[in-house]
């Protein structure tokens, strides 16, 4: 029996999903208008408005009257912690970047009070990257993957510039990884003497910890992070939905 040909919405969508993944529509920039698009994948108007309104639900597209469709991010958060920094900061205008400080495996440690108990009794990849914003340190995050679920990482993985500087781009297109939950606490923190020193602020500066915990289906932490920004973090509430602003 003959498959039968997916729908020309659905066709387009994949497409123009592609598109984005592939940063052939950067963060911030603009979509060609619905009448070339419809032309491009030969369908009509009605039809490929269904396909950029699935992209604007999932995330990744924002529609305005009389300014066409823009993208919003490569990586749609389903929740603050899962938000793309990459994206907010290109979306602003501005412009990131990352510094590797180290990458690096650690043994099972159950003492270790920094990392949430699940890891624990886990050998870990340890990834651990400055942030910056148009050159300035904003963001020193630290980040506890299981080591099975990204053998053999390096540097070399994990780019300094660029939209692919994202580490929740690097999860999912380098190493397959995948998340369906989060859970997230922000408590104010004095800095450590060693955080310090990479944002250039003194030691005890007032600054904010956020912690996150990404979940598989099954409930298995795919990661942890924990990130110490200077400044503050504020918040869009869309529907059920919450996005870094």
């Amino acid at each position: 029996m003959e498959a039968r040909a997916a729908p020309k919405y659905k066709v387009a969508y994949g497409a123009l999903l592609s598109r984005l993944v592939s940063g052939r529509y950067p963060v911030g920039g603009r979509l060609p208008t619905e009448d070339e698009l419809a032309r491009t994948f030969d369908i009509s108007r009605v039809t490929i408005r269904r396909s950029l309104d699935m992209l604007v639900n999932e995330g990744f597209l924002e529609r305005r009257q009389g300014s066409g469709y823009t993208v919003l991010s490569l990586s749609p958060p389903s929740s603050m912690c899962l938000s793309s920094f990459t994206d907010a900061m290109l979306r602003a205008g501005r412009e990131p970047s990352s510094r590797m400080i180290r990458i690096s495996t650690q043994e099972p440690d159950a003492e270790d009070e920094e990392l949430i108990e699940e890891l624990r009794h886990e050998r870990l990849t340890c990834i651990e990257r400055l942030r910056l914003v148009d050159e300035e340190p904003q963001m020193l995050v630290r980040t506890w993957v299981p080591a099975r679920l990204m053998p053999n990482a390096a540097p070399d993985d994990f780019p300094s510039t660029g939209h692919e500087q994202s580490i929740l781009r690097v999860f999912k297109q380098r190493f397959g990884l995948e998340w369906t939950a989060a859970c997230e606490d922000i408590s104010p923190v004095g800095v450590p003497e060693d955080v310090a020193k990479y944002l250039a602020i003194k030691p005890g500066t007032p600054a904010l910890l956020q912690a996150c915990t990404a979940f598989d289906e099954d409930g298995g932490v795919v990661f942890y992070e924990q990130v110490y920004r200077v400044g503050k973090v504020s918040f869009n509430l869309t529907g059920a939905a919450r996005q870094a602003r």
